[in-house]
């Protein structure tokens, strides 16, 4: 396995929590169930991704822009979660909050599967991918 099909299969996890808590109503357990695993989720992969992927990168040229920029919207990503705890979750402005979260999520992970995995690709040997990847995964089986 390499760095992008590990990262890849926790976007798919996290693009299916977010379609799931976005079809929540209200201060119901399933929301309040779905938002804290998301939160989890979000985060956990954010540092595994930061450590284990963005930082290698840092020192290419090519790609330090990228990576800085990747690490700008994981702090966009946990403001939004951040709103989302200080706000009512059976208020209007709670979904309102959740669907933005989505959206900025969704193009973040857009943003690294189309442009910063072929440029990283690129920059990677097929073994620093597969490295990359058992050191990120194994980050991730620690810490879930």
């Amino acid at each position: 396995m390499t760095i992008y099909e590990a990262i890849r299969r926790d976007h798919d996890i996290q693009r299916d929590m977010l379609d799931k808590l976005v079809n929540t109503s209200g201060k119901t357990t399933e929301r309040k169930q779905l938002f804290k695993a998301l939160r989890k989720e979000l985060t956990l992969h954010a540092n595994a991704e930061e450590r284990h992927f963005y930082k290698p990168l840092i020192p290419k040229d090519m790609m330090q822009e990228h990576a800085r920029h990747g690490i700008a919207e994981h702090h966009e990503i946990d403001e939004l979660i951040e709103q989302l705890e200080e706000t009512e979750m059976d208020s209007p402005g709670w979904l309102k909050i959740a669907k933005n979260l989505k959206e900025k999520v969704e193009h973040h992970l857009e943003d690294e599967e189309h442009t910063f995995f072929q440029l990283s690709g690129k920059v990677l040997s097929e073994e620093q991918k597969k490295d990359l990847a058992d050191k990120y995964n194994s980050y991730m089986k620690d810490h879930r």
